[in-house]
């Protein structure tokens, strides 16, 4: 079958993170106990496109959505992708498969007063946990990073002299990404309490519980979506929303797409036009009060 090949390529080649193989894994599997359990076999190199097919209409009639299919016949398909390259198949059998449609998810940001909301919580914070959610929730907004971007964030990656900050994203490419004054104020404050908190103990994470341990995915989502909840009755409040809201008020004040593209780290403007959607309410409005012909 190859699997436990495919795993080491994408790790050791492409360079993906533990979570995005991890992700593979589980598609591949659940492929795997499908056809195991219809066909009687294991080789799923062997498979046959109207096998696949089949295996699709099952996810389908489970109900899983469109999107959560088409993203499992993508880690299928980049495992044939794999085979061909390796010369374990000559042909891949979803060469000519089409991908489910898939209705466009709506990601509404969290609006600037929002945040505010939010910020201003903090305003007479001075114990640690207090801070450090401050400075998450500051992270996330000033520099529209990926949660599992701040969770890895190290004590290294820290420049407060230059105000900037190293993060390493997707197939652990860096980038250095501008910082606030407000968000190094906050920072110098987090550093202290961390030391008088944590102790003296060489932790190399930036970010920690009150334990001393580095922080993880759960907890970050648990923090925005604690604090958002409070501010906002939106029915999405993640980390991902925050960064969405990033990328979204910057976009309607005029920043250049580019610019926003190379923040978040995205490899093509593709990804990052996503976010100019809700954009253009706001275009529209300045366009209407500005355009000399709709003046008269």
């Amino acid at each position: 079958m190859f699997i436990s090949e495919f795993i080491d390529y994408l790790l050791l080649e492409k360079k993906y993170s533990i979570h995005t193989v991890t992700a593979y894994k589980t598609d591949l599997f659940s492929f795997l106990e499908f056809y195991q359990e219809t066909y009687d076999t294991s080789d799923i190199s062997k498979a046959n496109y109207s096998q696949i097919r089949s295996w699709i209409v099952d996810l389908v009639d489970n109900g899983i959505s469109n999107r959560s299919v088409n993203r499992k016949v993508s880690s299928l398909k980049t495992y044939y992708k794999f085979l061909l390259k390796t010369g374990h198949i000559d042909k891949s059998p979803l060469v000519k498969h089409q991908a489910l449609k898939a209705a466009k998810k709506i990601q509404i940001p969290f609006s600037t007063k929002e945040v505010d909301i939010v910020l201003n919580e903090f305003v007479d914070s001075k114990d640690f946990e207090s801070v450090r959610d401050r400075l998450i929730v500051e992270l996330f907004y000033a520099t529209g990073m990926r949660r599992i971007e701040l969770v890895n964030l190290k004590l290294s990656d820290i420049d407060i002299a230059n105000q900037q900050i190293k993060v390493l994203g997707k197939r652990n490419k860096e980038r250095y990404l501008p910082l606030l004054s407000s968000v190094c104020g906050t920072l110098k404050t987090y550093l202290d309490l961390r030391s008088v908190t944590v102790g003296q103990e060489e932790v190399s994470s930036l970010l920690l519980t009150k334990k001393g341990v580095k922080i993880y995915e759960t907890l970050v989502y648990r923090i925005i979506n604690g604090y958002f909840s409070k501010a906002s009755s939106k029915v999405k409040k993640s980390p991902h929303i925050l960064r969405h809201s990033f990328a979204t008020h910057l976009l309607n004040e005029g920043a250049d797409l580019n610019a926003v593209k190379e923040l978040l780290g995205h490899s093509s403007l593709a990804a990052t036009q996503v976010y100019t959607n809700h954009s253009v309410a706001q275009l529209t409005k300045v366009y209407k009060k500005s355009h000399p012909r709709n003046k008269k």
